[in-house]
């Protein structure tokens, strides 16, 4: 299920990303030590009270052009409005009310989504009256806070969690695989659907950004049942938007979390860019099983080294998804798309595959005979047990006697044991390592 949306809204200087941080805490830390994976702080994932939902920072688009504040600031009012299941207004205790939140608070007032105005830079209890000038703003009760303190932040959210939507159940079933297509604008993300559906069901252009909602097309093929979710586009037309190509990461967001398997869909004549390794991040680090599509093969001038080369390269660029298929392919023409279901197929069951523990400890117990960990400072990692705790992406826990002795390098030689004795092609996979209590595991 996709998590509820939380945008963080506001002028310039208020402390938004300050507050971003505190709701995300160290999550942004916890990522894969790998190359290649451009990031950026746009957007992250909190929790409170067992409640996960994904957070977007809109103090991190940047508009490019000539720019008022005000401007800037609608946009980022703009973009949040349609992303987001609840907003948090921000506003600057010391500062008052000023011209720009009158702004923001009318596109917010329009959107009829749940608001939560929070004041911060209430430091002290000082401070606590000035949060009473903003009840003009009509949000209600409004609720102090101190992002350098952390002052106020569990109030906050508590507030945010009651305004999210019950969750859903899965309106699919179990057996039936979920993929997105994900990319940046005019990949032909929307050809490929029409394409794999063999009819046009969903409007092209030539014109980057004219999709202009998330949409599930259900169908069956082979007796598999599946869900193509096409990533929605820009809604807004204009240079200022066409401009603003972190928007279309926040699109596809929603779609990596619904998804089982995640098509990152390259534009073969046009090569890759930043955005791209932007966006394959984010469906790597939501633990996706992800195929790599270069699409427009059919125009790409070729020899017969060609896809060898390119191949090099995705892998160069794309070093964190050494694990991911390549498959090239035409909508327009419809070359090799009927290799790609297949992928799909593959790499969902591995997404879902779990190994059974006596097998996996024997893979690790001959890996650690064969390489054992090095010593640090006089201690050796000793591995007692292994086991897998979760599939859809496959969770390892390694039982050890320090867990702070297991190098990232090490940890990368199990994780290619592994794979190598077991295959999660098309799937990242998780080891955690835990320390092994005196009681018997």
């Amino acid at each position: 299920m996709a998590r509820p949306v939380l945008a963080i809204v506001g002028r310039p200087n208020v402390g938004k990303s300050t507050i971003f941080n505190r709701i995300v805490g160290d999550r942004l830390a916890i990522v894969e030590d790998k190359p290649g994976v451009t990031r950026d702080r746009l957007y992250g994932v909190g929790e409170w009270l067992n409640t996960s939902f994904s957070v977007i920072d809109t103090g991190g688009i940047e508009i490019d052009g000539e720019d008022a504040i005000l401007k800037s600031v609608r946009i980022q009012a703009e973009l949040a409005i349609e992303e987001a299941d609840v907003i948090i207004f921000m506003v600057d205790a010391k500062a008052g009310v000023t011209p720009s939140d009158e702004e923001v608070a009318q596109l917010l007032f329009r959107s009829k989504k749940p608001i939560v105005l929070a004041v911060n830079k209430v430091d002290n209890l000082a401070r606590q009256d000035d949060i009473y000038e903003f009840y003009s703003l009509g949000f209600g009760d409004p609720v102090g806070i101190s992002g350098s303190h952390g002052i106020g932040i569990g109030d906050l959210l508590e507030v945010v969690c009651n305004l999210f939507p019950d969750k859903k159940d899965d309106e699919y079933g179990e057996e039936v695989i979920k993929f997105a297509l994900i990319g940046r604008p005019n990949v032909g993300k929307s050809s490929m659907t029409n394409a794999i559906l063999g009819e046009e069901r969903v409007i092209v252009s030539e014109v980057a950004g004219t999709t202009r909602d998330a949409i599930d097309t259900p169908f069956e093929r082979d007796d598999q049942k599946f869900v193509i979710i096409d990533t929605a586009g820009m809604r807004k037309r204009g240079k200022v938007y066409e401009n603003t190509e972190k928007y279309s990461v926040m699109r596809a967001m929603k779609a990596i979390e619904r998804a089982d398997v995640v098509l990152v869909v390259i534009d073969g004549q046009e090569g890759i860019i930043d955005q791209d390794k932007h966006i394959a991040g984010y469906a790597h680090e939501a633990g996706k099983a992800i195929v790599i599509v270069v699409n427009k093969w059919d125009v790409v001038d070729k020899d017969d080294k060609t896809m060898q080369h390119f191949t090099q390269t995705i892998r160069d660029h794309f070093l964190f998804l050494s694990y991911a298929p390549i498959v090239f392919v035409s909508a327009k023409t419809t070359q090799r798309l009927h290799k790609l279901l297949p992928v799909v197929i593959q790499v969902a069951e591995n997404h879902a595959l779990r190994v059974q523990t006596h097998l996996l400890n024997d893979v690790v117990s001959d890996a650690v005979a064969y390489n054992p960990p090095p010593t640090d400072k006089g201690k050796r990692l000793r591995i007692n047990y292994v086991t897998q705790v979760a599939v859809k992406p496959p969770v390892f826990v390694l039982f050890v006697n320090e867990p702070e002795l297991m190098h990232f390098s090490y940890e990368r030689y199990l994780d290619n044991k592994i794979r190598a004795a077991f295959g999660f092609e098309g799937t990242p996979i998780r080891i955690l390592s835990r320390r092994k209590s005196s009681d018997k595991e």
